[in-house]
């Protein structure tokens, strides 16, 4: 299974866009960080746009066990604490999207084995 975990970018308030916005880089550099040292891991960054509600951040991963959620997760979990984002994390099949929960600043700790289930790991 596709797996994709993204910085949630859409319903933000113009003071967490500007946050996001300022905090960009950082985020990408620590994502590009991550797909380097995991060959499992692609990233993912379009963020193009002027509005940050057609940003995609994050990275995808081919995922055939509950514990290759793990890292991903805990990177995630440390990027929201750090950038007080949220984070949105999903399946891909036929280059289409499927979220299947949210976690981070506002939505809480993900939880790697929770997220599991919901993806039918």
């Amino acid at each position: 299974m596709l797996v994709y975990l993204l910085v949630a970018c859409d319903r933000l308030d113009e003071k967490q866009e500007k946050k996001l916005k300022r905090n960009l880089a950082d985020l990408q550099a620590a994502l590009q960080a991550y797909a380097e040292t995991n060959e499992a891991a692609t990233l993912m960054d379009d963020c193009e746009s002027e509005d940050c509600e057609d940003w995609v951040l994050g990275i995808s991963l081919p995922v055939k066990k509950k514990i290759q959620l793990k890292d991903p997760v805990n990177l995630f979990n440390d990027l929201a604490k750090q950038y007080h984002i949220d984070c949105e994390v999903g399946s891909i099949e036929d280059d289409q999207r499927d979220p299947v929960s949210y976690f981070g600043k506002r939505e809480g700790i993900g939880d790697a084995f929770l997220i599991a289930e919901y993806l039918g790991v």
